[in-house]
């Protein structure tokens, strides 16, 4: 955790829409935006919550599909049942990761427990997409789950962080990426210094707690801002009052992505099809499930990871 500065380390800020999906249950929405479509491999990244559920209400995420991408879901509050298409059934609480690799084709739920819906609860997380290179978009799906005190950790100078998953300050975490990613959390009491992984071409410092100041850089940055790093520069973040951190990024990846719905691919042809067998109901369905989330209306148009999409 060593220190240093750069005058001009920050490239763009970015401060995401929110969207209310119901019950009160808000998602603000990061990456992509028509500024930046990707941070390394990094092509969704969203913010749940927080926010309580009252007794009898919850999470209702009906079957869905995915391609060409791997899901990571982490919870700092409350807990999610998530079913999937190749017969997994796996509660995540907060401190674990859900790793759901999509590959061919998955189709997934995400829901409140029965028991949890009856008490009432908070939510608060971050679920990320990750595309996967182009050599693996079409591995076979997969799910696995890493419970909390499997998750490698630190803890000096005023700072605690976790490395969710890739590689951070020479700790690997054991989720298995398929290109070079950061993921970290990071929890700073007031004052503390936080150098930002330098080794990883793109970088990006999402405040999920707290605020932050760049050594450097005028003014701070707030919760819920997207804080998009300049390639190679020597970043060193400071508490302004206690923080925490989700810190994204890695290589990117040498071929544009195309994105439409919950799907993620190099190749437009391999969307279309994806959509046709959804409409088709070509995809495995997931146990015990008997509802699904219909095809939007609107549409494939070829988009790539650097242009606007329409969701």
């Amino acid at each position: 955790m060593s220190i240093g500065t750069s005058p001009d380390g920050i490239e763009m800020v970015i401060l995401p829409p929110t969207r209310d999906l119901g019950d009160g249950f808000k998602v603000r929405r990061a990456l992509p935006t028509a500024q930046r479509r990707m941070v390394g491999p990094f092509v969704f990244f969203d913010q749940m919550g927080e926010v309580v559920f009252g007794a009898g209400k919850g999470l209702d995420v009906r079957p869905h599909p995915h391609i060409g991408l791997a899901t990571l879901t982490y919870l700092l509050q409350g807990e999610i049942m998530h079913r999937d298409s190749v017969g997994s059934a796996q509660a995540i609480r907060p401190g674990a990761v859900n790793w759901m690799i999509a590959g061919s084709g998955i189709v997934h739920s995400e829901r409140t427990a029965p028991i949890t819906r009856a008490a009432g609860h908070t939510l608060f997380g971050v679920q990320t997409w990750l595309a996967l290179p182009k050599a693996s978009e079409e591995v076979p799906p997969s799910f696995s789950h890493y419970p909390q005190d499997t998750i490698p950790s630190a803890e000096a100078d005023g700072i605690a962080l976790r490395v969710v998953a890739g590689s951070a300050e020479g700790l690997r975490s054991p989720v298995t990426v398929f290109s070079d990613t950061l993921y970290v959390d990071v929890v700073m009491r007031a004052g503390a210094n936080y150098r930002v992984p330098p080794e990883h071409i793109e970088r990006a410092v999402y405040v999920i707690q707290g605020a932050i100041t760049v050594e450097g850089q005028e003014g701070s940055f707030a919760t819920n801002q997207l804080v998009v790093l300049r390639p190679g520069a020597e970043v060193v973040v400071r508490a302004a009052a206690a923080a925490r951190l989700i810190v994204v990024g890695g290589e990117p990846l040498s071929e544009k992505r195309h994105i439409y719905w919950n799907f993620v691919s190099s190749s437009p042809e391999r969307i279309q099809q994806a959509a046709d067998d959804w409409r088709a109901e070509r995809f495995a369905p997931v146990a015990g499930e008997t509802e699904r989330i219909p095809l939007p209306a609107d549409p494939f148009i070829a988009r790539t990871s650097d242009t606007p999409d329409r969701r």
